[in-house]
């Protein structure tokens, strides 16, 4: 027998292993991804029912995020441990858990502790799940991972719009209870999936590396950090607008229902930007595809906040979609600066970084709105989104052929 058949055997043998390993990372990204985007929808409805200033929802919007972002690394770490697939299930049952005390919380301070434990649960998601799907398709992974990135914006569009079509029928208790409850289900599905998935091991085709130990390697540690930077501050905008959106939308006499609709809007627009500017970026080259985005986000920020409420809307998906395309534009970048043997811990840096920036800046922004108000607040984000393109912009002047032109 030939390596060539062998090697077709196996991957034979694995096709439907490898499916399920697909269909669970996409189950648990868009579960974990549309629950986490859920807060968005309740932020107002906390703000009324514990009387709540803006610094005290960005601390409720970042209890959630920054324990999300801190406990990525040592998750991924506990998968050492524990089966992977156990991991998975357990975090989500989690997540649901936290939902589930988020509903029946009295105070601002026990929601905080609810979305704690639901940010626990969270944690493991993105390193499991990817790293699940790398090792089941080993070579061949890239576009099962392009389909697993983009099941979290599909979970993002559909669970806060439905959150917000049911918190106009019935009250917010049974609304989060009802997501709870998607949460445990979903946590079923995973089980059922992956208890029988394993993948056998194949041939040359899974033979990554570990030797990554304690450091990262960059072939050109600059240009990461710039780029590092940049994500930093798109992360933060990113996050800001989505937090203050809600008001924006409730200031120009939008309803419930219009807010789920404008989160939705942004979220679509998001995930078709994720692909249409990774393609920008081969056509018109990385540097000018980030200064076509971030400034389009801070033109169109500004716009969503002046233009009356019909015309934002429309415009929101387009926003959408230069809100979240650059950060896949610095996500592919990273390939290009750092030493192949070393991406892994390099994009655990990366991450980390983001998205602790995306829990910490509503702090920041939430004290600014609390005293200028949120257009004002708003106004802010949209000149961090110009600013947020000086560090890769300025590195690449000085560092000619740095990136992908």
């Amino acid at each position: 027998m030939t390596f060539s058949t062998l090697s077709d055997n196996v991957a034979d043998t694995n096709e439907a292993p490898r499916r399920k390993t697909l269909v669970a990372a996409c189950v648990a990204h868009a579960t974990h991804d549309g629950l986490s985007d859920l807060v968005y929808v309740f932020l107002p409805v906390w703000q009324e029912m514990f009387m709540l200033s803006y610094v005290w929802l960005s601390l409720l919007r970042s209890a959630y995020a920054l324990t999300l972002a801190t406990l990525q690394i040592p998750a991924s770490s506990l998968a050492i441990r524990i089966k992977p697939e156990y991991l998975l299930v357990i975090a989500t049952v989690v997540t649901g858990i936290g939902w589930l005390a988020a509903g029946l919380a009295g105070s601002a301070t026990a929601l905080g502790l609810a979305l704690i434990i639901s940010g626990v649960g969270a944690s493991a998601q993105h390193p499991i799940a990817s790293a699940m799907v790398s090792r089941a398709y080993g070579r061949n992974a890239k576009k099962p991972l392009s389909t697993y990135n983009f099941s979290g914006d599909v979970g993002k569009s559909i669970l806060p719009a439905s959150a917000a079509f049911l918190l106009t029928y019935t009250s917010y208790r049974n609304t989060v209870t009802l997501f709870a409850a998607i949460g445990v289900l979903a946590a079923l599905l995973l089980w059922s999936l992956l208890r029988n998935a394993s993948v056998k091991g194949d041939v040359q085709l899974n033979t990554g590396s570990r030797a990554s130990s304690k450091t990262v390697v960059q072939a050109n540690p600059g240009a990461f950090y710039a780029l590092l930077c940049t994500a930093i501050l798109d992360s933060a905008v990113r996050m800001g607008f989505l937090m203050f959106l809600p008001f924006i939308i409730k200031e120009n006499g939008g309803s419930l229902a219009q807010t789920g609709i404008g989160l939705t809007l942004v979220f679509i627009g998001g995930a078709i930007g994720k692909f249409f500017c990774g393609w920008l970026s081969d056509y018109i080259g990385t540097i000018k595809t980030i200064i076509v985005t971030e400034l389009a986000t801070a033109l169109l920020i500004g716009v969503v906040i002046s233009a009356p409420l019909t015309i934002g809307l429309l415009i929101l998906p387009l926003l959408g979609a230069v809100l979240n395309g650059t950060s896949s534009v610095l996500y592919g970048s990273v390939t290009e600066v750092v030493d192949s043997r070393k991406l892994e811990k390099a994009f655990s840096v990366f991450y980390t970084g983001t998205i602790g920036s995306g829990a910490l800046a509503p702090i920041l922004y939430g004290y600014t709105g609390d005293h200028l108000g949120v257009t004002m607040a708003t106004v802010v984000v949209a000149v961090t989104a110009a600013l947020a393109l000086f560090p890769v912009l300025g590195y690449s002047l000085s560092h000619p052929g740095t990136f992908s032109q």
